[in-house]
């Protein structure tokens, strides 16, 4: 039988250190064709404002596949907004090897993610943080970003005050409104469900870098016309124009995927404002997950 990883085993062996640079060569093989990975199947489920996934993939010995839940309303509920269990199996076999908790891995992937398209594409004095959320990705991305830029000031926004007064309280920033919190600012993170725009692209300085994380789905939408005409990089070109509302408008020119960045194989002018538009994609739970497992079954060995 599949042993069970649970969240707290996951949170144990999952650190930003081993994580970012699994990460970094998934999406190198990604962007080359390395990886076996179907575009991800979502069910909108009926009289609820939610949707399930299911995101497979294959990399190295390795087959794994992410059960994804998202009910935007459970914030309202106070839990969380996703859950999701990933399961393992052995490639060469198909033998299971492993069911894991998969919440704080997507949590921690999407992140990890954002900080590595930073790195690649936000200028490298930044100091200004926005943040256009409050809720979990918001918290991680605050976390992560502090990594890779020597941020001095976090602004944060939220769709609720109360909410954004309390996570800035937290995190040491400063709440506004989106407008005030993405002017100037030198990195923005969008982190929201919203079903209209909340980032216009007036609002953004020239060389800013935009992680746009929130959002995924039939009708959802963070990011306005004009912000979609800057440098547009993504994970996956067939991800983001099945999933992305920013990008179903084929007008929208994708420039790069950040395995091709990370690669050598695209690049960015200087200067430039650059969007990252996530959608989240297998390979990257998969990547998590292979850190989580060899962390495993290394304490198992001592």
């Amino acid at each position: 039988m599949p042993v069970t990883i649970d969240e707290d085993e996951v949170r144990r062996l999952l650190t930003w250190d081993n994580l970012l640079p699994e990460l970094k060569a998934a999406l190198i093989e990604f962007s080359a064709a390395e990886i076996t990975q179907p575009v991800r199947q979502i069910m909108v489920i009926p009289g609820e404002a939610a949707f399930f996934g299911l995101m497979p993939a294959v990399r190295g010995d390795l087959i794994g596949t992410k059960l994804v839940s998202a009910y935007a309303g459970n914030s309202r509920l106070g839990i969380h907004t996703h859950f999701a269990i990933i399961v393992l199996f052995k490639k060469a076999t198909g033998e299971p090897l492993a069911i894991l908790d998969g919440r704080l891995i997507t949590e921690m992937r999407t992140a990890a993610v954002s900080a590595l398209a930073t790195d690649a594409l936000a200028p490298r004095d930044a100091k200004v943080l926005a943040v256009l959320g409050s809720g979990v990705q918001a918290r991680s991305h605050v976390e992560i970003l502090r990594r890779v830029r020597a941020v001095e000031e976090v602004r944060v926004w939220s769709p609720t005050a109360r909410n954004a007064e309390r996570f800035a309280d937290q995190v040491g920033a400063r709440a506004m409104s989106a407008e005030e919190a993405v002017r100037d600012a030198d990195v923005v993170v969008t982190a929201t469900p919203s079903t209209a725009p909340i980032l216009h692209g007036a609002w953004l300085k020239p060389g800013a870098h935009v992680n746009a994380v929130g959002s995924v789905g039939p009708g959802r939408i963070e990011l306005d016309a004009a912000a979609m005409k800057n440098v547009v990089v993504v994970e996956s070109r067939a991800a983001v124009r099945r999933e992305a509302e920013e990008l179903k408008d084929l007008s929208v020119e994708i420039h790069a995927e950040l395995g091709e960045i990370f690669a050598g194989r695209a690049s960015v002018p200087a200067n430039v404002t650059t969007i990252y538009k996530s959608v989240g994609i297998a390979v990257e739970d998969l990547a998590a997950a292979r850190v989580v497992w060899e962390g495993y079954l290394s304490g198992r060995t001592r």
